[in-house]
C-alpha cells in the first residue's frame, strides 16, 4: 500500500484508544432553573424548564418544546445541558426574604429588641396588653416601646400627670370601649 494513500481510519485504528475512553462521561450536578434548556438523553426531547413539582412518584420537571408541548420527566440524571450529561437537582433553599409580622409590616430578620425607651402604650388591662403584644409586639420591640396595662382607665389622668409626657417621653392610651357618663 502506498504511503501517501488516503486512509480514512488513520494509521492505527486502536491508537489512543483505551477501554476507559469508551465509558460514558460522568454527569455533573446542576441546579434546576426556569428557562434552562434540557434534553432528555433517552428520548431526545428538548425543552425549556417551565416548572417542577412533587408527585407520589418523586419530583418531576416539566419541559416545554418550541411548539408549546409540555412533557414531564423525573428529576435527576439522564439529561443533557449544552450537549453534556447532567444530574439535575432542585435548587438549594435560598435565604428567605423578610416575611411579615402579625400586623402586616415587613419583618426585620435578625433584629433584636431595643432597650425600652421613654414612650409607652397604656392599655386598660392584661387582655388588652396580650392582644397588642400578639398583633404589634414585633414592631414595638424593635422601636423600644413598652406596653403597660393600667388596670382600668379610672386613674389615667393622675398617671399621665405623674408620667409627664414630653417630646422624648410619649404616651398612647388604648381603650377598647368608651362608655358615656363614666370616667372612661
Amino acid at each position: 500500500m502506498p504511503v501517501n494513500a488516503f486512509d480514512r481510519y488513520g494509521p492505527d485504528v486502536l491508537s489512543g484508544s483505551s477501554p476507559s475512553s469508551h465509558r460514558p462521561k460522568k454527569s455533573r450536578q446542576v441546579e434546576l432553573g426556569l428557562g434552562m434548556v434540557l434534553e432528555d438523553a433517552m428520548s431526545g426531547y428538548v425543552g425549556a424548564v417551565v416548572g417542577a413539582e412533587k408527585t407520589t412518584a418523586g419530583v418531576v420537571v416539566k419541559l416545554e418544546d418550541r411548539v408549546g408541548k409540555v412533557r414531564v420527566f423525573p428529576l435527576g440524571p439522564g439529561f443533557l445541558l449544552e450537549g453534556q450529561p447532567v444530574d439535575v437537582q432542585l435548587p438549594k433553599k435560598k435565604p428567605q426574604q423578610p416575611g411579615r409580622t402579625a400586623s402586616g409590616s415587613r419583618a426585620v430578620v435578625g433584629a433584636k429588641a431595643r432597650v425600652a425607651r421613654g414612650s409607652r402604650i397604656w392599655v386598660e388591662g392584661k387582655h388588652d396588653a396580650e392582644l397588642v403584644e400578639k398583633i404589634w409586639g414585633d414592631d414595638l420591640r424593635i422601636e423600644g416601646v413598652v406596653v403597660e396595662p393600667l388596670g382600668g382607665l379610672d386613674d389615667v389622668a393622675d398617671k399621665l400627670e405623674a408620667f409627664g409626657p414630653d417630646r422624648e417621653h410619649r404616651v398612647g392610651v388604648l381603650a377598647d370601649h368608651l362608655v358615656n357618663g363614666t370616667k372612661e
